[in-house]
C-alpha cells in the first residue's frame, strides 16, 4: 500500500526513535518475536521488488552490520528460493552480527548464498541493487568506506530498492548526511519516518511504500505522532448554495507590487480569485495600476501611494495578502504599507518582502499565516537558509514559537504548523518544475482566496498547498522544465471544483 494513496486516513510520521520504540512495544508487549518481524520485513521488500521489478532475475544486495542489514539477508534468501541470480556483499563482517541479523545471515549462508569478498565500483551488471547498508539510527555524516560505496551505489544505472530508509538520510530532519543512496523505491516498516517526507528525503526515497509488517494497531498508537503526512487533493470543499452571492465569499485584498514587481502581486490577485474568492482589490504602486487588470478586469486595481489612500480598501477587505513584489526601496513605500496592514486588524497572509520587513522588526500574533521559504525563514530566525534546511521540522517550530500564527514553510515537503497544534503536516504534492519565478505568490493568492470563504488560517494554509502542489503536478504533466506560475491558474480553478 502507497504511504498517500488513501485520503480518508491522514497517515501519522515518526521520529525514528519512536519507531524504535514500536519495535520494541511488539517484540515485549505483544510477543511477536524479533526475527519473525525481520522476515516480514524482508518478505514485504521482496515482495515491492517483485512487483516493482517484474522481469529482474539478478539483484545485488549491499548489506550493513546492523537490523536493516538482517532485513537485505531475508529478502536475499527469498530471491535464492525464487531462482534469482543473488549477490550479497557485506560491508562488516558477517561473523560479527548478532541477534536476529545473525540469524538472517546464517539462513541466507545455509541457502548457498554466494558473498563475494570485495564490493564493485559500481554494481553494473546487476537489475536490481538493494540497499540495506545503514537504517535509521545514523546521526553522523557518512565517510570512509561507507561514503565510497554509496558513491559507488548511485553509479549504479539500474532499479534501486532502500529498506527502510536510504542509506544516508536522517530519519528525523530529512538531511542528506554526507553522501545518501538515491532510491528508486523505499520500503519502511512499522512507522512512517519524518524525514522521508522532506528536506532531501523526496530527492533520495523516491517512491515511498509503507508496511506494518502485520502489527496491530496498538503498536503505532504506543507513540504519539511527531507530524502528519498530509492526503493528496481531494477538494471536499462544499458546494455553494443556489442563493449566494459574491459577499458570502470575501472580499481579499492584494497589497504589492512595487515598480519593476507587479507581476507578483497580480498573480497572487489571480489566484485567490481562480480558488472563489468573492471579490478582489488589488493595491499597488501608481506607476502601473492601470495596467494590472489589462487582461484580468475582473480585478479591482488601484494605485496607492500613502497609507492614508490604502485605507479606504482595507475598511472594505475581509482578509489581506500582503507582500509579493511589494520590494524594500521605494522611499518606504512597501514599508509604509505594510505597517497600515498590520494596523487594521484585519486576518492577513504574509509573503515574500513583507517577511523581510517583519524579520526587521519582529512581531507576535495569532491571525496570520506566514509563508516563507527557506531563505525568509533564515532572515526571521536570523540564521542562515543552510540551517533551515538542516532540520526544517525544528525552524518551523522555532518559526511558530517567535511569531505565531500559521506557519507555511516553503520547499521540498512544504511544512504546515499552526492552530494550537504541537506537529506540522508535511505536503508530498509539488515538484521541481515549480522552482520558478512567481509559484510563491501564486500560493499566497491561493491561501489568501480560502481565507476569505471562511476557512481558518491552518486549514485554509493545509488545504492551499495541496491545492498548489497539485496544479503544479497537473501543469508539469507537459514536462516540469520551463513550468510557469501562469499556467497553474487552469488547474486551481478545475481541481477546487472537484
Amino acid at each position: 500500500m502507497s504511504a498517500i494513496d488513501k485520503p480518508e486516513k491522514i497517515p501519522r510520521l515518526y521520529r525514528a526513535g519512536q519507531v524504535r520504540a514500536m519495535d520494541r512495544f511488539a517484540i515485549d508487549q505483544l510477543g511477536i518475536p524479533g526475527i519473525e518481524l525481520m522476515n516480514r520485513a524482508g518478505a514485504a521488500a521482496f515482495a515491492a521488488l517483485c512487483q516493482r521489478w517484474p522481469e529482474a532475475r539478478n539483484v545485488s544486495v549491499v548489506c550493513g552490520s546492523g537490523n536493516n542489514g538482517g532485513d537485505a539477508y531475508v529478502l536475499a534468501h527469498l530471491g535464492i528460493e525464487a531462482g534469482m541470480d543473488v549477490r550479497v556483499y557485506p560491508l562488516a563482517s558477517p561473523e560479527k552480527l548478532q541477534g536476529d541479523a545473525l540469524a538472517a545471515y546464517e539462513k541466507y549462508k545455509a541457502a548457498g548464498g554466494p558473498l563475494p569478498d570485495f564490493v564493485p565500483a559500481d554494481f553494473n551488471g546487476a537489475q536490481v541493487l538493494v540497499d540495506g547498508l545503514l537504517g535509521t539510527g545514523l546521526d553522523r555524516e557518512v565517510e570512509g568506506l561507507y561514503a565510497e560505496t554509496i558513491r559507488g551505489m548511485n553509479r549504479f544505472d539500474g532499479g534501486v530498492l532502500a529498506l527502510d530508509i536510504p542509506s544516508g538520510l536522517h530519519a528525523d530532519t530529512g538531511r542528506a548526511l554526507n553522501d545518501a543512496v538515491k532510491a528508486d523505491l523505499t520500503v519502511t516498516f512499522i512507522g512512517l519516518k519524518q524525514g522521508l517526507f522532506t528536506g532531501n528525503g523526496p530527492e533520495h526515497c523516491g517512491e515511498v511504500v509503507f508496511d506494518d509488517l502485520q502489527t496491530p494497531p496498538s503498536v503505532q498508537a504506543s507513540q504519539p505522532p511527531s507530524a502528519w503526512l498530509l492526503p493528496t487533493w481531494h477538494s471536499g470543499l462544499p458546494r455553494r448554495a443556489r442563493g449566494a452571492h459574491k459577499g458570502n465569499f470575501g472580499h481579499a485584498l492584494i497589497v504589492g507590487g512595487a515598480p519593476g514587481f507587479c507581476g507578483a502581486a497580480r498573480m497572487a490577485a489571480e489566484s485567490a480569485a481562480r480558488v472563489g474568492a468573492g471579490l478582489i482589490s488589488l493595491a499597488t504602486h501608481p506607476d502601473h495600476a492601470a495596467l494590472m487588470n489589462v487582461n484580468r478586469p475582473e480585478l479591482m486595481c488601484h494605485g496607492v501611494a500613502t497609507a492614508d489612500e490604502l485605507r479606504p480598501l482595507l475598511a472594505r477587505a475581509s482578509v489581506i495578502a500582503v507582500g509579493p513584489g511589494l520590494g524594500l526601496g521605494q522611499a518606504g513605500w512597501g514599508r509604509v504599507l505594510f505597517e497600515a496592514v498590520l494596523d487594521s486588524g484585519l486576518p492577513l497572509v504574509v509573503d515574500a518582502d513583507a517577511l523581510n520587513l517583519l524579520a526587521l522588526a519582529p512581531l507576535r500574533r495569532e491571525d496570520w499565516v506566514l509563508t516563507p521559504h527557506p531563505g525568509e525563514a533564515a532572515r526571521l530566525l536570523k540564521t542562515t537558509s543552510s540551517a533551515i534546511q538542516a532540520d526544517r521540522f525544528a525552524a518551523i517550530s522555532a518559526l511558530r514559537e517567535k511569531f505565531g500564527g500559521t506557519v507555511v514553510l516553503k520547499g521540498s515537503g512544504t511544512l504546515v504548523l499552526g492552530g494550537g497544534k504541537s506537529e506540522p503536516s508535511v505536503c508530498t504534492q509539488g515538484n521541481p518544475g515549480m522552482a520558478s519565478g512567481g509559484m510563491g505568490d501564486v500560493l499566497t493568492g491561493v491561501i489568501t482566496g480560502l481565507l476569505a470563504q471562511g476557512l481558518d488560517y491552518t486549514e485554509a494554509a493545509e488545504i492551499g498547498v495541496r491545492l498548489h502542489g497539485a496544479a503544479g503536478d497537473k501543469a508539469a504533466e507537459d514536462g516540469e522544465r520551463g513550468l510557469l506560475a501562469g499556467d497553474l491558474m487552469p488547474w486551481l480553478r478545475r481541481l477546487v471544483n472537484l
